[in-house]
């Protein structure tokens, strides 16, 4: 693992306790009908952007069907945004599509992510994906069908649409569940999870059921910063890839995730335009 990983790690960590002056703020902004032929999306910079100009990564977060439409508040009730709203920080670009209606279009995805990388400095091997439920085999689909642009990703509670799962072995993938999932059974991550050990293609695959855990318990994923560190920590310039096995994480390390936030602390301004440093 490179140094300058180990740092970020830290620094995500450390950050997360400070509160940041109206200067250091990072900035988001509805980008609507802005990447052709992709959908509308939230874009967030982080402070190290916005401020210092650094080159960072690039997260895409894919919602569930429960925030699909045209109203693109409904985006920030949950996941990466909403968390950044409670006080989690993020030393990443934040990519936040509103799906319509309908399953999630690997292409669409990518040409908001392709636009991103071509009007903002970025670091182009550190593209993560993660989403739950219908997000959930959006992330997969997505992941599966551009293997060689995604760092990682993080699957929850989904499935794939893909015929083809081949993709999904070569990259780093964490596919997690749970066992009293009631909107979208387990069996739709089982059969991914089996169909790669079976083609021999599992190398880079983990995958963790949690007993008893229904859909909604899931959700705390999104705001443990040991998610966000377990993506982080891959890298499309390392040769080979690997997946990282060290951090791991349970339905308890997340009892009291929210409360675990500092909901005080606001960090970033709503603006029309990304500023570029």
């Amino acid at each position: 693992m490179q140094r300058s990983f180990i740092r970020l790690l830290l620094l995500s960590t450390f950050f997360a306790s400070l509160q940041v002056s109206a200067q250091e703020r990072g900035q988001l902004a509805a980008m609507k009908a802005t990447a052709e032929g992709g959908y509308n999306f939230w874009l967030y910079a982080p402070p190290e952007y916005v401020v210092d100009g650094e080159r960072v990564p690039v997260l895409v977060f894919l919602h569930g069907r429960s925030l699909c439409g045209t109203d693109m508040q409904k985006v920030r009730r949950y996941g990466p945004l909403d968390a950044l709203q409670r006080g989690l920080y993020f030393p990443c670009f934040i990519i936040a599509p509103q799906n319509p209606g309908g399953p999630w279009k690997p292409e669409k995805i990518m040409q908001c992510l392709e636009w991103v990388e071509q009007n903002y400095d970025v670091d182009s091997n550190r593209f993560y994906a993660i989403g739950m439920s219908l997000g959930g085999y959006g992330v997969m689909d997505f992941a599966g069908t551009y293997p060689d642009r995604i760092a990682a990703a993080m699957p929850i509670c989904g499935g794939t649409t893909l015929k083809d799962k081949s993709g999904l072995g070569r990259l780093p993938l964490w596919i997690l569940h749970g066992t009293a999932d009631r909107a979208i059974n387990i069996e739709e991550s089982k059969k991914v999870v089996r169909a790669l050990q079976e083609s021999g293609q599992d190398k880079l695959l983990r995958y963790s059921w949690w007993a008893g855990a229904s859909h909604g318990d899931l959700a705390r994923l999104m705001y443990s910063h040991q998610a966000y560190d377990w993506l982080f920590w891959h890298n499309l310039a390392d040769n080979p890839r690997e997946t990282y096995r060290e951090i791991d994480i349970t339905l308890s390390d997340l009892k009291d995730v929210y409360q675990q936030l500092v909901p005080e602390w606001t960090q970033f301004d709503i603006v029309r335009k990304i500023t570029t440093p």
